[in-house]
């Protein structure tokens, strides 16, 4: 039923904006000629950009396409690929939408004691984390508190991370090996924890001796083994976390500078459904409620079927949607955005799948947004693969269109502005202070910014995508933003 009312939703959503779009003029060929466009060629053309490979596109207040090179082309978006599952969400999602996180029961309980194995069952909350809590724990231990108001002290049986809310499938076939350490590519499944990620908090040791490493949370999940050493102060921090494929097998390696200042680095973990059912039962177990049995994970939807059709035991509501929109727009957080597309496709199509979430997808950039199908490929919901390829005629389409939708209010207000999020070091300046709103995107030669400028005549819209530079980072973002910069004059 869900399905149908967002399909139903979605048809509806393509006729509003079907009427609001017809009254913006259609995109233009690109004007080459006046003072914006001699300025904006200078900018692209200039050195060390001159062989890089330039798309831009740029809408005036009006909706016209004033400058445009190789709008119509595909370019390898990086992180501007999170604006569509943002978008798509914010548009075909309640804006009270909250992710359910359930414990059911596998059997009856008498005498205080569940006969049976307890389910913890996700459906894709992102958010079971510090990020919004007190604690990390803080989810478990308000579904613990259910538990025990509701009389149950013992459970004679397993503890189970119920993950059938999304396929099995839980990391993208596209990503790159390096990345899959990393919490920027952790594995995507429907009952996750802290990111399904674990966090080593490093400080340099004595000199000659193994850094000071600490895990948090530290469950007994993660082996992990410090072959890092302290170096004199001034020398190169060269230490680097490695993890054995398909294993939470963990060492470091590498020198840490004495002087150098204490940080944190965050590593994927496998198997995110016990991770988080290992979480519970530590919980559990500080509440006074013992579990027998072993703690493992399943991904068939038939396995606790019959428990699913009960009455919960307790339940776990998530911040609503355009709260969890903000780590995906502000921070460009990567799992959020993946474990969002996931939900997309659940919700709409029934299949928690990447390929569900990409159709839904791909009907509303086409259907609704009357976006051209070869003006886009999508892979996944973050921008880490390099399998995505988006035109900027496309974003600019996009991005026009979610300010003529009222339901994506949360869309906007996730976008970061100068000095916030991802834009925290960019646009803090006048003239273009408080009136730059997009996202970033930056992967190996890729750099990206796809979004707003506001003007005392109106709000211009932007997407500038560059690939295939050799040049550092901040140059690439210094020479965008000088782009942006030329709107403004």
């Amino acid at each position: 039923m869900a399905a149908c009312n967002m399909a139903r939703s979605a048809r509806l959503l393509g006729l509003i904006l079907a009427v609001a779009l017809a009254h913006a003029p259609a995109q233009a060929q690109a004007r080459r000629g006046g003072v914006l466009a001699t300025r904006l060629d200078r900018l692209l053309d200039a050195e060390p950009f001159n062989r890089a490979l330039w798309g831009v596109a740029i809408a005036d207040p009006s909706g016209h396409i004033v400058f445009e090179r190789n709008g119509d082309r595909l370019f390898v978006p990086a992180s501007n690929t999170k604006l569509v599952v943002a978008a798509v969400a914010a548009a075909l999602l309640p804006p009270d939408y909250r992710f359910r996180t359930s414990v059911y029961g596998a059997g009856p309980i008498g005498d205080s004691v569940l006969h049976g194995d307890l389910v913890l069952y996700g459906r894709g909350d992102p958010t079971l984390s510090a990020r919004y809590y007190p604690t990390r724990l803080a989810p478990f231990e308000e579904l613990a508190d259910s538990l025990r108001a509701r009389g149950v002290a013992r459970v004679e049986g397993d503890l189970v991370g119920d993950a059938s809310y999304f396929d099995s499938v839980a990391t993208h076939p596209s990503w790159e090996a390096y990345d899959l350490t990393w919490w920027y590519a952790a594995p995507v499944t429907a009952l996750g924890f802290n990111d399904n990620s674990v966090d080593f908090d490093i400080a340099p040791g004595a000199a000659g001796q193994p850094p000071v490493i600490s895990l948090a949370p530290n469950l007994g999940v993660v082996q992990f083994t410090n072959r890092a050493r302290t170096v004199p102060a001034d020398s190169a921090r060269t230490i680097d976390f490695h993890r054995q494929p398909g294993t939470n097998v963990v060492w470091a390696e590498g020198d840490v500078p004495v002087d150098a200042r204490p940080w944190t680095e965050n590593v994927a973990v496998l198997d995110g459904p016990a991770w988080a059912a290992t979480a519970f039962r530590a919980v559990l177990a500080s509440r006074g409620i013992t579990v027998t049995g072993r703690v493992h994970a399943v991904y068939d939807s038939t396995t606790y079927a019959a428990a699913r059709r009960m009455d919960p035991l307790a339940e776990h509501l998530s911040p609503p949607l355009p709260k969890v929109l903000e780590p995906i727009l502000s921070m460009s957080h990567n799992w959020y955005a993946e474990m969002l597309l996931k939900t997309i496709g659940r919700e709409v199509r029934g299949r928690g799948s990447w390929e569900a979430g990409l159709d839904v997808e791909r009907r509303f950039l086409i259907d609704s947004l009357r976006v051209d199908s070869t003006m886009f490929r999508l892979a996944d919901g973050s921008g880490l693969s390099h399998h995505n390829l988006v035109a900027p005629d496309a974003f600019v389409r996009l991005l026009r269109a979610m300010r003529e939708l009222p339901a994506a209010r949360a869309f906007l207000d996730a976008l970061p502005r100068g000095g916030e999020g991802t834009l925290r070091y960019r646009f803090r300046r006048a003239p273009l202070a408080g009136r730059v709103r997009a996202k970033t995107g930056s992967i190996g030669t890729v750099n990206t910014l796809s979004g707003y400028l506001e003007t005392p005549g109106g709000v211009w819209t932007f997407s500038i995508q560059l690939n295939n530079h050799t040049a550092r980072d901040r140059e690439a973002l210094q020479r965008i933003d000088a782009i942006v910069a030329a709107l403004g004059h």
